[in-house]
């Protein structure tokens, strides 16, 4: 289990991903890698699921589809964090390209995210990639609560001779 939520790392996730994967395939064979990815996120580092296609790897991706970055709009909003909407699971077919193996699919609704779960772990032999539709705005309580606490350290007066550091 591993969240980096606590250092608001965008674009982290999709290659620490890639590596879990390597290391499991070394490791731990029959494990297989679950990953939650914001769509923000995805975008920065999106190009390294053709490389886990590439050597034959197989997480799930449950890609969370909000339109924007909302780690950063729970800790200061505005219209920087809204970002263009892709296709997702057509981008990852055109990165698969006939090479590796790939099953996509799509949630609107939470019948529809399990049962896309369900079939994914009926693939292990397959990158999954599912693409879970939510609103912008539906998010945690944590998240709300960190966003919260780092807009209040952000909002603080610099101190230290040159305005800058203790």
């Amino acid at each position: 289990y591993e969240l980096q939520m606590r250092y608001g790392s965008i674009g982290w996730s999709v290659g620490a991903v890639l590596g879990y994967c390597c290391a499991e395939r070394q490791t731990s064979p029959e494990r297989r890698v679950l990953a939650c990815i914001g769509d923000g996120s995805f975008q920065m580092t999106a190009q390294e699921v053709g490389t886990m296609l590439r050597l034959n790897l197989h997480p799930i991706i449950l890609l969370i589809n909000n339109g924007g970055y909302t780690i950063e709009v729970e800790i200061h909003d505005g219209p920087y964090n809204v970002i263009k909407n892709w296709d997702y699971a057509a981008f990852a077919r055109a990165l698969h390209n006939g090479e590796g193996r790939l099953w996509t699919a799509e949630a609107r609704t939470e019948p529809e995210l399990v049962a896309a779960l369900a079939e994914a772990a009926k693939r292990p032999d397959e990158l999954c990639f599912i693409v879970a539709f939510t609103h912008r705005d539906d998010c945690s309580a944590r998240l709300l609560e960190w966003g919260s606490r780092v807009a209040a350290a952000n909002s603080r007066k610099p101190t230290g001779p040159h305005g800058c550091c203790g």
